[in-house]
């Protein structure tokens, strides 16, 4: 079972609740929006952009039941919106952790958002950052700094 999968805490709240946990940390700036199937937060913290991307539920996967038979469109909804609700819970509870860590000492605020960080171009770290680790991995070699000549590694 995942976390919050039985909410019935409603995708505003949770919203609500999102932009008051980062209010209280310091965000200078909350947004959230949706493009398509795509929903995003974003917010301004410690001189950085930060942004959380999330994956709309396919309704596809919710189309048929255990059997393959066609459900309805009601069902099909009602589970839609239950997964919408787990996934708003979930950032939330990601959101709160990272910046407790980072209130409490335990790391720093760059190391718990540094996957989320919004560079110039408006990519973020992650992004940008996973197929240079997967190049890495895959030569064996260490660049001398992230898009400079490598090295050999170990």
């Amino acid at each position: 079972m995942s976390f919050a999968e039985k909410t019935q805490v409603p995708v505003d709240r949770s919203k609500a609740e999102i932009e008051k946990v980062l209010s209280r940390y310091g965000a200078g700036q909350f947004a959230y929006g949706w493009d398509g199937n795509r929903i995003m937060v974003g917010f301004q913290m410690n001189n950085r952009s930060i942004r959380f991307v999330l994956d709309q539920p396919n309704r596809a996967l919710y189309s048929k039941d255990k059997y393959g038979y066609t459900r309805s469109a009601v069902a099909i909804q009602k589970d839609v919106d239950q997964a919408q609700r787990q996934k708003w819970r979930a950032l939330l509870l990601v959101i709160k952790a990272k910046l407790e860590a980072v209130e409490s000492g335990i790391s720093e605020f760059e190391e718990e958002f540094l996957a989320h960080i919004v560079l110039p171009n408006g990519q973020t770290v992650g992004k940008w950052l996973a197929p240079q680790i997967e190049k890495v991995y895959e030569n064996k070699k260490m660049p001398l700094l992230l898009g400079s000549r490598e090295v050999e590694g170990p």
